[in-house]
């Protein structure tokens, strides 16, 4: 998966292996993308400090972000221009970015070295592998996913990352109030995304369907485009119900 229009190669029809139990079909492939010598000069010189190598044990945020604070999870930052405005906006918070693109990678430890950002780390890895074998259940205080690639053919909307299963699984991980916010500037994805999140039981709406765009989302220059050019673009906002 992946964000702020990044497009992945598709994979061949017939070539899907489930990752998961619950059938997971990853919604990206590996390839090798171009990277500017200074987004691999950042990865050379900063992975080692900002990074989070995979490992299937529960993380310790606080040993991890060398303190106590809600825990935002980031699936698909892309080149982390929403990450980065919105980790220096909310500095009491700390941001975990998961994405697997090489040049998404070295573009934001960039933007964390440039901007002093120490309340963002960062796991390249598949985010379902993630959520499932790091996270703790009931440890985040909220989620963003923001505009993950929409698989616009029929045939593909299996590998789209809003699935039942994916989203009960974020729910397991999420605080009681903790929430849920998706955008997306595909209105059919848009419309499977509600669909998906109303259905869950733990989850109700913040809004009666599409929320506004929150303040904290800064407009990306991906997104004013796109909305020039007639597009439109969704939000979506949801919470997990109070025990």
């Amino acid at each position: 998966m992946s964000t702020e229009n990044t497009n992945p190669a598709p994979v061949a029809e017939g070539t899907e292996k489930p990752e998961q139990p619950f059938g997971h079909i990853k919604s990206f492939v590996h390839r090798r993308s171009h990277m500017t010598p200074g987004q691999k000069l950042a990865i050379e010189r900063l992975m080692d400090k900002w990074s989070i190598a995979y490992k299937p044990t529960s993380l310790n945020y606080e040993k991890v972000f060398g303190r106590q604070a809600p825990t935002i999870l980031e699936i698909g930052f892309g080149m982390g221009e929403t990450t980065e405005k919105i980790a220096l906006a909310r500095h009491e918070e700390n941001f975990l970015g998961v994405e697997v693109f090489n040049a998404g990678v070295g573009a934001m430890l960039k933007r964390i070295e440039a901007s002093s950002l120490d309340n963002v780390r960062i796991i390249q890895h598949d985010a379902v592998e993630v959520v499932k074998n790091m996270l703790p259940a009931n440890s985040l205080a909220g989620v963003h996913i923001y505009f993950p690639d929409p698989w616009p053919k029929k045939r593909h909307h299996k590998r789209r990352l809003i699935q039942p299963e994916f989203v009960q699984l974020l729910v397991s991980r999420l605080q009681p109030g903790g929430y849920i916010h998706c955008a997306t500037d595909w209105e059919n994805y848009a419309e499977q995304m509600l669909e998906v999140l109303s259905a869950n039981p733990e989850l109700e709406n913040t809004a009666k369907d599409y929320a506004p765009k929150p303040d904290y989302r800064p407009q990306t220059k991906f997104e004013t485009r796109g909305l020039r050019l007639g597009h439109g673009v969704w939000d979506l906002v949801f919470k997990k119900k109070e025990d």
